[in-house]
């Protein structure tokens, strides 16, 4: 077995993928990569952050298939898990929550902890249970909200984070803009090219729910 197929086989294994999550949230802890991240608005928001609920995201992926059933049953379903999602990463979007960040070394913790377990988490726990239709919703009104509040940022006439310069407030503004039509064309290309090509994509990514194995009853 060659080097690349030896990847490939510990990233299909879905064992590593709480390991992966820990290192993740460990190296983003580091003070010194930490302190660069947050030195930019842009990559505290849309480095950082994403990272962070990346990392609860795969690490979800990485429990057993019992016990994401169990957590997504104790949830309530997909729809409270999805709002606790766009709760939670709304929140630190939110100018008054980067200072607080920032400022506060408590507010700092609860964001290197909320968003992996109440942003990341839940997400991997209903995106597993959503068809094409509902996962292309969601994606639509993730791209719309990035989008909206990178044109406030954009459009503000005073700096609304006290933590960073107006023409860092401005550059974010233009990235979260740019992502969001990214976003958009991505899952257009996505779809135009039909469900079966956007399904491996995604099985690519998040790797593939497979149905447990069928056994036939022995005879007696």
């Amino acid at each position: 077995m060659n080097r690349a197929a030896r990847v490939l086989a510990w990233w299909r294994d879905p064992r590593q993928w709480s390991a992966l999550a820990l290192v993740v949230v460990l190296l983003l802890a580091l003070p010194a990569l930490r302190a660069l991240l947050e030195a930019s608005m842009s990559s505290h928001m849309l480095v950082q952050m994403p990272l962070l609920a990346a990392a609860g995201f795969i690490g979800t992926r990485g429990l057993p298939a019992a016990r994401r059933d169990r957590l997504y049953r104790l949830s309530g379903g997909a729809l409270p898990l999805v709002l606790m999602t766009m709760v939670a990463s709304s929140y630190w979007m939110l100018p008054r929550a980067l200072d607080a960040a920032l400022a506060d070394p408590w507010a700092e913790l609860a964001k290197f902890a909320s968003l992996p377990l109440l942003a990341g988490a839940p997400l991997a726990l209903a995106w597993q249970r959503f068809g094409p239709i509902a996962r292309g919703f969601l994606w639509t009104n993730v791209v719309s909200m990035l989008a909206v509040l990178g044109w406030l940022y954009m459009a503000a006439p005073v700096r609304v984070c006290n933590s960073y310069l107006a023409s860092a407030q401005y550059d974010a503004g233009l990235w979260m803009v740019g992502i969001a039509l990214a976003g958009f064309l991505g899952w257009l290309v996505a779809w135009m090219a039909g469900p079966r090509k956007a399904a491996l994509v995604v099985d690519a990514a998040t790797g593939p729910e497979r149905p447990p194995p069928i056994t036939l009853p022995q005879p007696r």
